[in-house]
């Protein structure tokens, strides 16, 4: 073969692994494919869905706000009230025991309660090296406590009549603390549980666990007379968008520093299992 044949011998050769690499993927590379797509169409959707929740929240808490300040908003806090207590009861409606129940199971969004379990939660957190989900949920609590204070002192809204309360109350009505942090800290809990099981019922299962301890605490606040119930959905809605807005944080310092080499400065991606 001559040197001007062997040249054009290897110029066809490396056409043809050109053609290769970039021929029809094999089954196991068009697996592979779909799945980082579905991983990352997943990724995607979960932050446009917690983008939407935040808008939605504060939306909301807008409209209640206004509605509050008008007579429709008074009627209906004040329908829902005389619904729990007929005949102009002082007592909710109900036996006995279930007020009983609804006192203890509204501490779980108390201050107390869920200081404690944050502590847990925390140290639990740093143990498995998961130290940018232990600060977000500090910086959750610490927020969600200087909102619900801050905006009880801009509204400043009374409570409902004291004879009625069925639990001692400190400060303004609007929105409802617990409802507030129980949202916060509940929700959060429960998408950092979520990313810990890959099946999709287990995700179903403490998704639903969080919102029903959220539901609990608000619902157990109107029926104790502690709170109207426009304070309550106020403190869902900023409880929710709060709880959101963090972890687009979370996901946005993750989406960061997966795209670069780590640095000494910058806090450590949680390893997730």
């Amino acid at each position: 073969m001559t040197p001007l044949a062997a040249v054009d011998h290897e110029r066809v050769r490396g056409t043809s692994r050109k053609r290769d690499r970039f021929g029809p993927m094999t089954t196991d590379q068009l697996v592979a494919f779909a799945r980082r797509a579905l991983r990352i169409a997943r990724a995607e959707i979960a932050a446009v869905s917690a983008l939407f929740i935040v808008a939605l929240g504060v939306m909301t808490f807008v409209e209640l706000a206004d509605d509050m300040t008008e007579a429709d908003g008074r009627a209906f806090d004040q329908a829902v009230l005389d619904a729990l207590r007929p005949g102009a009861m002082i007592d909710p409606w109900g036996p006995g025991w279930l007020e009983e129940a609804a006192m203890d199971l509204t501490a779980l969004g108390g201050i107390a309660v869920l200081g404690l379990f944050a502590v847990v939660t925390i140290g639990f957190l740093f143990m498995q090296r998961k130290r940018l989900s232990a600060l977000l949920l500090v910086v959750g609590l610490a927020g969600g406590v200087a909102l619900s204070e801050g905006l009880k002192a801009v509204f400043g809204r009374e409570r409902p009549p004291e004879a009625l309360q069925a639990v001692e109350t400190l400060n303004a009505s609007f929105p409802s603390g617990h409802s507030l942090l129980s949202a916060v800290f509940y929700l959060s809990i429960g998408v950092m549980l979520t990313r810990a099981f890959p099946e999709r019922h287990f995700k179903a299962y403490v998704m639903g666990v969080a919102v029903l301890l959220t539901l609990i605490v608000g619902v157990t606040r109107v029926y104790l007379a502690a709170h109207w119930a426009t304070d309550v959905l106020a403190g869902w809605s900023v409880g929710a968008a709060w709880a959101m807005t963090l972890w687009l944080v979370a996901y946005a310092v993750q989406r960061r520093q997966s795209s670069r080499p780590q640095e000494p400065h910058v806090l450590p991606v949680d390893e997730e299992g």
